[in-house]
């Protein structure tokens, strides 16, 4: 994620005590087809979409998480019961018929799983575990199942050394909003909140009443510094479960672990596995209770990070591909003089080359973490919570004591600012190889001279031998370290710092825009040498823009400087600019989603700003600005003079977007891996970050569309990806691709083989080939043995030298076979 990152390379496996047997899955997918299910959209809809997603040629249905979630949740990650099927979604009956219907047409499940956290949910009640933790308190026998620090709160008045739970919701101070809150028999009423009263209190006044209870009702904004249970990164409303407990496991897992057993799900991806005590062991105990199932772990990569060889799982979700084949298909000269372009439009000056360190992006990057840690930051209670374990242990042991809390605040600061990775992954009582720390950070050769820096940094590396405290300060470290990450870097500074605003992706890593050929073949395959069946994806649920929206931005890196003199133009055609920032992320946004409506355009960019936390915010909202940003893009729709401008560009950007398009799908499926589709994304899709991207897709409309993909439509891309991503799954499911070998190309031109019988084309840059005045005499040489078939315009060529020109006639894209 970070910019900075260096590698943080998995422990040799040697080192540690052998993993427990597992049982790999009876069938690895070929394909799978991620369906983002809702109330918009149930299992009765899945179902229904089966015979379409069976001729499509995937072979796994891709499931949103199943469990019964917050009322009217479009994604599911709210988790209010582990004990059941979602009902909004048709419960357990209409998952087995989903299952059955998909079996009639050869093909299997994958259910998200959440394993860290479950919603706080309104009305409380929803969640029954955490209801009787509020009602009950630590002697609750559901306490050890959430993330809760109790020594971070005073107990209630008769029993203060036992800590309680801070519940920030309240809309202002408590004493401002007493009047609204009213006791109805056993519970404690705010408008929709509804909580349990500790038993024995209902009947005390309110004040006392209140000071009695297991939970502190607080003002929200409290949260980010006095909040005492662990979240979801910085969202007060899900709330950590400790799946590490063996039984908060066994309870939380029964249900989907009875449907893998049953053969209804086949295999599961398992969200945010940063966020977990200890993924690996967690990843483990999975594998074992869930033999023959295909895993895959949602794990973001930094850099050249590779993910730990000893977790028992199939790979990743699939990030690590994406920036891959994003980065090949990505100008990295012009990246860089069109960065240089956006500081000059942002500050004026001559335009400057930035791919030169420091890189912009990187100080983002690092200000975008600090912002989380600082002294009002929105992860400040959770560096709080290591201040007071990293107290306890100085107070236990003399060699350790004397460190201020002000001191190890500062430190824990630096640390968490500074990391290069995503999290270290010590584990307590196992030494910890190759971390950052260790070899870079203050525990390097040249480290830190602040003692207090070096004591962090040991205890976070678990370094110092063991106690509960040590053991705690190891793990917390990790998790928060993880999600300073992912909120300073995704959630901020991939906000503020908008260059390339299609290089701001989950695991990007824009200061370094671009990939050579050589690269992308050298991870082709180191991924189809350790993780062959990693999942592999485009767009997902979480991409801030969607494939086909980033293809059109990529040809805008290959013309930075005419771009950026449009973009100039664009602005000064609408009017005096409030935010030179904002106008070139509006911008871009107007080009990667065109045609958008006033609407779509407006709630992109307002979460942009919201989530930049610059001029405006999600907790500090600026009136004033927000209403000046919306006022500026819906003014671009009735602007006469700068509609056909956008218009006009699209248009023009259209041959070179179409080539990036076509060339991304083929590449993701026909690379090392199981492609991962995203609903809707076999044909073009120009979404943007959710909620936009999680609409319901009319399955029904693709399926009649389907059948005629093949027939030749100039000029429709539509039909031409359909025809594409059906003919490429078809031919995977056909057999294995086998394989993966670079073949020599001119420039312009990515080709590889898979095995003796598959080869892909595909055009990278095309503007600038077009420019160069095309292919001219280039040939690619096809391996001997032929003829072969480029199966998307049904042409043969013999092996042998091929004019590239007439291979890709047709399509800027082929795939070929020799198979019958």
């Amino acid at each position: 994620m970070t910019s900075a990152a260096e590698p943080a390379q998995p422990r040799p496996a040697a080192t540690h005590p052998a993993s427990p047997p597992t049982t790999p899955p009876t069938s690895f997918p070929t394909a799978s087809y991620r369906l983002q299910l809702q109330p918009g959209f149930t299992l009765h809809d899945a179902t229904a979409a089966v015979p379409y997603l069976a001729a499509l040629g995937v072979s796994h249905l891709h499931l949103s998480p199943l469990l019964e979630a917050a009322p009217g949740s479009t994604h599911g990650y709210d988790t209010v019961d582990h004990t059941r099927i979602s009902e909004q979604l048709g419960g357990e009956t209409a998952l087995r018929a989903l299952a059955a219907e998909a079996h009639r047409h050869g093909l299997r499940l994958i259910a998200d799983v959440v394993p860290n956290h479950m919603a706080v949910p309104v009305p409380e009640r929803l969640n029954q575990p955490l209801w009787q933790v509020l009602r009950d308190g630590p002697d609750s026998p559901y306490a050890h199942w959430f993330d809760i620090d109790w020594t971070a709160q005073p107990g209630p008045a008769d029993a203060p050394g036992r800590g309680r739970v801070l519940l920030p919701l309240l809309g202002d101070r408590l004493g401002a909003v007493l009047d609204q809150l009213t006791v109805d028999g056993e519970r404690l009423r705010y408008h929709r909140h509804e909580l349990p009263l500790r038993p024995g209190t209902e009947e005390l006044p309110l004040p006392e009443l209140l000071a009695r209870q297991w939970y502190r009702l607080a003002w929200w904004r409290l949260a980010r510094t006095e909040l005492n249970y662990r979240r979801f990164f910085t969202v007060n409303e899900l709330i950590a479960v400790r799946v590490e407990e063996p039984e908060v496991f066994a309870a939380t897992h029964a249900v989907l672990l009875g449907l893998h057993a049953d053969g209804v799900l086949d295999g599961f991806r398992i969200d945010h596995p940063d966020g977990l005590a200890d993924p690996r062991g967690y990843l483990r105990r999975l594998s074992e209770a869930a033999r023959g199932a295909y895993i895959v772990v949602e794990k973001i990569l930094t850099g050249d990070e590779r993910l730990p060889e000893d977790w028992p799982v199939a790979g990743t979700t699939g990030y690590d591909a994406l920036r891959r084949i994003d980065g090949v298909l990505t100008d990295h000269a012009g990246a860089c003089r069109l960065a240089g372009a956006y500081e000059s439009f942002l500050h004026g000056g001559p335009v400057r080359d930035l791919c030169q360190d420091p890189h912009p992006a990187i100080a983002a990057a690092r200000r975008g973490r600090a912002d989380m840690t600082g002294p009002d930051g929105e992860l400040t209670a959770e560096v709080e919570r290591l201040v007071r374990i990293a107290l306890r242990i100085g107070a236990a042991e003399p060699a350790h004591a004397d460190h201020a809390p002000g001191q190890l605040r500062a430190a824990l600061r630096r640390l968490l600012t500074d990391y290069p990775a995503y999290r270290p992954y010590a584990r307590p009582g196992e030494p910890a190889f190759d971390d950052p720390l260790q070899a870079t950070g203050p525990l390097g050769p040249d480290g830190a001279a602040d003692p207090t820096e070096r004591l962090v940094a040991a205890l976070a590396l678990g370094e110092l031998g063991r106690s509960t405290d040590k053991d705690e300060f190891c793990v917390r470290f990790a998790q928060t370290a993880a999600a300073v990450a992912a909120k300073g870097v995704e959630d901020t500074a991939f906000y503020r710092w908008n260059a390339l605003p299609g290089l701001n992706e989950v695991g990007g890593d824009p200061a370094r825009p671009g990939l050579h050929p050589a690269e992308f073949h050298d991870w082709c395959r180191y991924l189809e040498r350790t993780w062959p069946h990693s999942m592999t994806v485009l767009s997902t649920h979480d991409t801030k823009r969607s494939a086909d929206a980033r293809a059109r931005l990529a040809v805008l890196a290959e013309q930075p400087e005419a771009w950026a003199a449009e973009a100039a133009a664009w602005s000064t055609a609408a009017g005096p600019a409030f935010d030179r920032d904002a106008d070139w992320l509006l911008w871009h946004t107007l080009v990667a989603a065109w045609p958008i409506s006033p609407d779509r355009l407006v709630a992109a960019l307002l979460k942009s700003a919201r989530e930049a936390k610059l001029r405006t915010s999600w907790t500090a909202p600026d009136a004033g600005y927000e209403q000046a940003l919306e006022q500026r893009a819906r003014a671009v729709h009735g602007n006469a003079g700068l509609l056909p401008r956008i218009e006009g560009l699209v248009h023009a950007l259209a041959p070179y977007a179409r080539s990036n398009t076509l060339a991304a799908a083929l590449l993701h499926l026909t690379v090392p891996g199981v492609p991962d589709l995203y609903q809707g994304s076999e044909e073009p899709l120009y979404t943007l970050v959710d909620p936009d991207n999680r609409g319901v897709v009319d399955l029904g409309a693709l399926a009649v569309r389907l059948t005629d993909a093949a027939t030749p439509r100039p000029g429709d891309l539509a039909r031409e990806k359909l025809h594409l991503t059906a003919t490429a799954l078809h031919l995977r499911r056909s057999g294995p691709l086998g394989a993966y070998r670079p073949l020599a190309a001119p420039d312009h031109l990515l080709a590889f083989a898979r095995g003796e019988d598959v080869v892909t084309a595909v055009t990278r840059l095309p503007y600038g080939l077009a420019r160069a005045g095309g292919w001219r005499g280039e040939v690619l040489e096809l391996p001997a043995g032929g003829p072969w078939t480029e199966l998307l315009s049904l042409r043969s060529f013999p092996a042998g030298a091929v004019p590239v020109a007439e291979l890709l006639a047709t399509y800027p894209v082929a795939l070929l076979t020799r198979r019958g």
